[in-house]
């Protein structure tokens, strides 16, 4: 009896040791896989922006793949390490809606636009919520008045643009429009993503603007919406010129007429979304996704959080700040210190003429994918 239970314990602890076993093996792979494939993704970045750069010299700015520049690689003759192959595709960061400068008017716009189906209420609420967490002084038109200091961990808006999506789940009313009942990205929290920017730039690009944000921005119609669509795609009434771009928002109005704010919209783009993947073999691959901005182009929001009690933006830590006070000459000297750092840092820099700034870079699981749709119901 006890030799059996000996084995049954022995036997067990042998499972479960190979089932570890197993799990840190994949993992340790899995690495493996992507330190071989790293390289090639970035060197293909990296030959990406040379082609970017050409073309941004001979067209005065990148404004469509309808340039030239849709497949860099061939283009620039370039291949990755045998056994591999890489895929390019770019995403225009700049035609969506830079949430820093969305208002009151463009959030209803949007949420009451068809594709999203919210009603007036649901969408007043939405924005009210939205624009509570990013603004200091907003009023909002409903009574909204989130009590986040209530939470399981207390906290309070930040008071400042949204700089992730993720944030989203921290807003109240927001999480159960963008969150299903698992606590899942729904498809409007999907949509959200593929309307709006997370970074700072001045108009979004017509170039690479969607249906909803020519409605929401632009406040086109149908009607404008398609002839736009079919100037870009060279289609329908355009179908004898091939695919275009709006080079200025003359040509724009040319298309949409005086309906609408042709003004709102810039034609340049201004932060471009990169997205490389590198297979090798039928299961292997690495995943990169790099936002890049041309000089004077998008940036990142550099606005602090505010802290709602004392009504000031909190750029440092309690930490800091007794260090400041128990020693002034200290601090002065740091100061200096920092200064001079920096100083350099920007030499170089300027030395070195990047032409882009690379805004945000993600690799494999980091990139937020969507899922496939449910399947059609059986008949």
């Amino acid at each position: 009896m006890i030799v059996m239970i000996t084995l049954l314990f022995a036997t067990t602890a042998l499972i479960l040791f190979m089932e570890k076993a197993n799990n840190d093996l994949a993992v340790d792979a899995r690495v493996i896989v992507a330190n071989r494939l790293r390289k090639d993704a970035y060197s293909a970045v990296e030959v990406t922006l040379a082609t970017l750069v050409d073309f941004g010299i001979a067209d005065s700015g990148l404004h469509s793949t309808a340039e030239g520049w849709g497949d860099p690689l061939t283009w620039a003759g370039w291949s990755p390490d045998p056994g591999h192959t890489v895929e390019v595709s770019f995403q225009d960061e700049s035609g969506k809606i830079p949430l820093i400068h969305a208002d009151a008017a463009v959030l209803n716009n949007l949420f009451q636009s068809p594709s999203w189906a919210m009603t007036q209420n649901d969408s007043q609420h939405l924005t009210d919520v939205l624009l509570s967490w990013m603004q200091q002084n907003y009023i909002p038109t409903n009574a909204v008045n989130p009590d986040y200091e209530q939470s399981a961990i207390p906290y309070d808006p930040p008071l400042r643009a949204i700089r992730s999506f993720t944030e989203l789940r921290a807003i109240d009313y927001a999480r159960d429009v963008f969150y299903d009942k698992q606590g899942r990205p729904n498809d409007r929290w999907w949509r959200f993503c593929d309307d709006f920017s997370v970074f700072a730039f001045a108009h979004p690009d017509i170039n690479g603007a969607n249906s909803d944000v020519l409605a929401a921005v632009g406040q086109f119609g149908d009607d404008q919406q398609q002839s736009v669509s079919d100037y870009l795609a060279g289609t329908g009434n355009y179908s004898s010129l091939g695919q275009q771009w709006f080079q200025n928002s003359t040509a724009l109005r040319g298309v949409v007429g005086a309906v609408g704010n042709s003004a709102s919209f810039g034609t340049a783009i201004t932060a471009l979304r990169i997205l490389v993947t590198v297979h090798e073999g039928p299961h292997s691959q690495f995943r990169l996704s790099v936002v890049v901005a041309p000089q004077g182009g998008a940036k990142t929001v550099q606005t602090t959080a505010t802290d709602m009690k004392a009504g000031t933006s909190n750029s440092g830590t309690g930490e800091t700040a007794s260090a400041t006070s128990i020693s002034g000459q200290q601090t002065a000297t740091q100061t200096n210190s920092t200064a001079t750092t920096a100083q350099t840092a920007a030499a170089a820099a300027a030395n070195i003429q990047y032409p882009f700034t690379i805004l945000e870079v993600l690799e494999n699981d980091q990139i937020p994918i969507q899922p496939p749709p449910p399947p059609p119901p059986p008949k």
